[in-house]
């Protein structure tokens, strides 16, 4: 559990192979419930890196919101999966979750694959686009680097 100091939800975070069942069953719920449902968007979801000792989970209390970060072979972390349920949204829950990932890593370099709705969003974290927009899913996206 990482300290969190003011009234938002605690942020809990665990590695791939850390994992509960009940844990890894509410966080494929949420990202089916918002990336395949909300989103109209099918692909495979269960994508073979989640119980993978080095990638690391984190979530809100009550799984309300999540992300996880990717080990990239150049030694960048990839953070993906940035997630809110709908009934969750406008409460700085994401926004918890980025700091407290990005805090694991401050000297390493980060990237991710940003819908191009949510720029500004990651922007605030000091994120940049590189390259051109991609289609993904039937969604446009756009590479962000955090160097």
């Amino acid at each position: 559990m990482l300290d969190n100091s003011d009234k938002l939800p605690a942020v809990s975070a665990a590695s791939g192979d850390g994992l509960t069942a009940a844990q890894v069953h509410a966080i494929l719920k949420l990202r089916v419930d918002v990336f395949v449902v909300e989103q109209k968007c099918p692909y495979p979801e269960i994508d073979g890196c989640d119980l993978l000792p080095s990638t690391r989970h984190f979530w809100v209390d009550g799984f309300g919101s999540y992300l996880r970060i990717l080990a990239e072979s150049d030694g960048a972390g990839r953070i993906g999966r940035v997630c809110t349920a709908a009934d969750a949204r406008g409460r700085g829950l994401a926004a918890r979750l980025m700091q407290a990932a990005l805090e694991t890593g401050p000297e390493r370099a980060w990237v991710l694959d940003a819908q191009t709705y949510a720029q500004g969003f990651y922007a605030k974290f000091g994120f940049r686009p590189e390259g051109e927009p991609f289609d993904e899913d039937g969604i446009p996206h756009i590479t962000m680097w955090r160097r």
